[in-house]
């Protein structure tokens, strides 16, 4: 099976998923725009079991919906890695796209709270867009 790995910018944080991903999304919410520090978050979700290594420092956000998501940043470089939901760790988890470093990577097939999305910002052709959370 594929693996592949992706690493925070200093290389102390890393995750190693394998397989495809089972989706690709883009999230335009207010939340990942600061959290991110850019115009949108784009994600990746793998089925577990997923390897993490290297230490992380941990913040837990809760959604629109009251789900609880805990991220994972490195906290030398600051780089946000990867995230959970609680109570669905064993199952899946959701890696930084850019943190791949592979311009080969998928691109994403959904685009959530596109109500936030900046006007100058293009989908790629097929993306399914939603206003908000579809969940």
């Amino acid at each position: 099976m594929h693996s592949r790995t992706a690493t925070c910018s200093c290389g102390q944080l890393g995750i190693e998923v394998q397989g495809e991903p089972l989706g690709v999304g883009l999230c335009h919410c207010l939340a990942c725009q600061r959290r991110t520090g850019s115009v949108f978050a784009a994600l990746a979700a793998f089925a577990a079991p997923y390897k993490v290594s290297g230490t992380a420092t941990e913040y837990v956000r809760v959604g629109d919906q009251g789900a609880r998501f805990r991220f994972r940043f490195c906290p030398v470089c600051g780089t946000n890695l990867f995230h959970t939901e609680e109570g669905y760790e064993q199952s899946s988890v959701a890696v930084a796209v850019g943190a791949f470093a592979d311009p080969g990577f998928p691109p994403p097939q959904d685009s959530v709270y596109d109500c936030r999305r900046h006007p100058w910002v293009q989908l790629p052709p097929g993306t399914k867009t939603y206003e908000k959370d579809p969940s």
